[in-house]
């Protein structure tokens, strides 16, 4: 195990790991992103807009994106996040895209890499309006604590939410002077473009608008959120 006391930053290729990471990199860095890939249908699309978001960073911000592997088709068989099909349209409720257990297999795979490697901290990007039980204060400190024992650190491995009090409009203002439209937030991509009709590119449309910051987002479609 190394020592250097950087902060990993769990990164998505999505908008508020973005402002995350970049936050993170100005008052921490050298800030060191890793992504988790679970072979969901958008991350072909998502580590494509990543690559390209990283190079917008200034040089020596972060390090090289590490990549790391935690297969979810075997726990998830037909689920739509996996094949692609009957994707949560723009009218759906937030809950219609949870992901089972999502976080507990993000952090599991990334905070053993974050305290193999020293790091300080494992930093993310949850927003305060997700309603999902993986998502709460209480559950990111018991994980805390878990990881620190499981991998012998004298206390717990800090996993830090700097974004947890923040609306998606917030995060947009904050991180107006990066390259958000190099950022992907949709689960129905068409190609590597945006759909415009899923959930999630709703939720996108709608925090730009309401934060008055123009997007430059290319989505496939334009529909009305």
């Amino acid at each position: 195990m190394t020592d250097d006391g950087k902060p990993c930053v769990l990164v998505s290729g999505g908008l508020d790991s973005a402002v995350a990471l970049a936050e993170t990199a100005r008052e921490r860095g050298p800030a060191r992103p890793v992504f988790v890939r679970s072979g969901l249908a958008w991350e072909p699309a998502e580590r494509y807009w990543l690559d390209r978001f990283l190079q917008t960073l200034p040089e020596g911000a972060v390090e090289p994106l590490v990549v790391l592997e935690t297969p979810v088709a075997d726990l998830y068989g037909e689920h739509w996040s996996v094949t692609g099909e009957d994707v949560p349209g723009a009218g759906s409720a937030n809950e219609a895209v949870y992901l089972p257990g999502r976080n507990v297999l993000l952090l599991s795979k990334a905070g053993v890499f974050a305290a193999m490697e020293g790091c300080d901290a494992l930093v993310m990007g949850p927003l305060s309006s997700s309603p999902f039980p993986d998502a709460t204060p209480e559950f990111f400190e018991t994980m805390g604590e878990a990881l620190g024992r499981a991998m012998g650190r004298e206390g717990p491995l800090a996993i830090e939410t700097p974004l947890a009090g923040l609306e998606k409009p917030d995060v947009i203002r904050r991180g107006s002077v990066l390259r958000l439209d190099l950022t992907f937030s949709c689960i129905d991509p068409v190609g590597r473009l945006h759909c415009g009709a899923c959930n999630k590119c709703a939720e996108r449309k709608e925090g730009f608008a309401e934060a008055g910051v123009e997007d430059a987002t290319e989505y496939a479609e334009r529909v009305s959120g």
